[in-house]
């Protein structure tokens, strides 16, 4: 019997995981249940209207590939008001942040589809069975983690308090976040449909078509037109040779791989004792993202050259998001990476389907070219980077994180630690991080953590061993939870 070692944002989701390979499902096969679940109980933070990226890397080939089912910019269909529909409001979490939500912030989702294609190239299980944890955690209800009441404290009235069905879902009678269970009408039905229908029911269905229908009635952009458009792109990764390990992680037109790409490089045999380093590295690379990448015309190219001059160790030259992850693993050497996000939520639960939707095109730092600015069809930045690897030995590894900006910072330091310092996973994983802020800008702030917080991302990071064994590490920052676990071993 093959074991699978799975990393999760939750114990919920975790458990969702362990259940699928005790059912004879494989490494993939539990990365999509675990998600599925977030999706369901991570409230405010992903939900079924989400975006995502899935990096894999098969027990045969030696090349990880990613699959892209991160943000569409929506508009196929004319629309008289850029600006309806939306307005903006500003919260004190992350350090402050100013967001635009409603129903015009509203992108072209594709977490689903993603999901779909990983299944179709390497699932085992039936898609219905994958869904099967989902469908029963929706019909319990959803008790409210750590993590979805960390930000709701922050947003639970500003975000999540205008539109009456997600107002009343996340509060109690005095208007406090709630204590009891939630209960979403017709979100255990769409999870149904969805298993029986597959992912086209996100982009063409019933479920497809009461979200398009709410959001323009409501004054937003997304359309039916979008959501049928829209497919997942499968992807080469983009590759990262450091020490013994070939590293994949996600290619442009994200920028999180890049970033931890000319990160981990740049810390060349550096470690996390030398935060001096650390704190020069992140300026170059973060200020890199900031000048060029987040208002490139082409990302593929810039990237390339920046990695030349990363390669080249040409520093000089380099002077001038909410999301959740899950990594699986098993003794085969599969690997599977997965990261998704709704942003910050646009505050609507879309009628008749009991989903919250998504305010990606709402999230000010990632879209430089203005709320509605990109054409339609185009992919929105992400700062995810999904990344999994092998070492000249044997040892795989998946590993990601959550954290908005924070998520590149968190991998990279993780994996110095892992590589440079040859620490245990969980080791790397607990060590205290830095981070900077707006990286050589005015209000540059360089923020060191004292006490373990989620601002600082909540990786999740599975290894197999050269000797066969398997270790899951799960961030003290966040609520994760592992599992390793046989198939068949119901």
């Amino acid at each position: 019997m093959t074991r699978v070692a799975i990393a999760a944002p939750n114990e919920q989701a975790a458990a969702a995981a362990q259940a699928i390979v005790e059912a004879g499902g494989n490494a993939v096969d539990a990365a999509i249940a675990a998600s599925v679940v977030a999706m369901v109980n991570e409230v405010g933070i992903v939900s079924l209207s989400s975006g995502g990226f899935v990096t894999m890397l098969s027990a045969e080939h030696h090349d990880a590939v990613t699959i892209d089912g991160w943000m569409d910019m929506p508009g196929r269909e004319p629309h008289e008001n850029d600006s309806t529909g939306t307005w903006d409001i500003w919260t004190e979490y992350g350090g402050g942040v100013d967001v635009t939500i409603g129903p015009g912030s509203v992108a072209t989702h594709g977490a689903i589809a993603a999901l779909g294609q990983a299944h179709e190239r390497a699932g085992q299980l039936p898609w219905s069975e994958l869904f099967a944890p989902a469908i029963e955690a929706a019909r319990r209800g959803i008790q409210l983690g750590a993590a979805s009441r960390f930000y709701l404290d922050y947003v639970h009235d500003s975000i999540f308090g205008w539109d009456e069905a997600s107002r009343a879902a996340v509060h109690d009678a005095d208007g406090r976040v709630t204590l009891d269970r939630i209960h979403l009408a017709g979100l255990a039905e769409t999870l149904e449909r969805i298993a029986a229908n597959g992912p086209a029911e996100m982009h063409t269905g019933e479920t497809a078509r009461a979200i398009a229908r709410d959001v323009q009635n409501r004054g937003g952009l997304l359309s039916l037109v979008d959501l049928s458009a829209y497919q997942p792109v499968v992807r080469p990764a983009l590759p990262i040779d450091v020490g013994d390990w070939a590293l994949g992680t996600n290619p442009p037109p994200a920028v999180g791989g890049a970033v931890v790409a000319a990160m981990i490089s740049l810390m060349g045999d550096h470690g996390l004792d030398d935060p001096a380093h650390i704190i020069s590295v992140q300026r170059k690379v973060l200020a890199q993202r900031l000048d060029v990448f987040d208002h490139s015309d082409d990302l593929e190219r810039d990237v390339a050259e920046f990695l030349a001059l990363v390669k080249e160790k040409d520093l000089a030259m380099l002077e001038s998001g909410s999301t959740a992850h899950v990594s699986a693993v098993d003794e085969l050497g599969n690997a599977c990476s997965v990261t998704i996000s709704s942003g910050y939520g646009s505050g609507m639960i879309a009628r008749d389907t009991g989903i919250w939707l998504n305010n990606c095109l709402g999230e000010q730092e990632l879209n430089p070219l203005g709320l509605h600015g990109a054409p339609p069809g185009t992919r929105l930045l992400s700062n995810m980077a999904p990344t999994v690897g092998r070492r000249n030995d044997g040892a795989t590894l998946a590993i990601g994180s959550p954290g908005a900006d924070r998520i590149t910072t968190a991998v990279s330091q993780v994996l110095a630690g892992l590589i440079n310092d040859d620490l245990t996973l969980q080791a790397a994983v607990d060590h205290p991080r830095i981070h900077v802020h707006r990286a050589n800008r005015a209000d540059e702030v360089i923020k060191r953590e004292t006490d373990l917080t989620m601002y600082y991302g909540g990786v999740g990071a599975v290894m197999l061993h050269p000797d066969g064994q398997l270790e899951a590490a799960a961030d003290p920052r966040r609520e994760g939870a592992v599992r390793v676990v046989a198939q068949g071993a119901r």
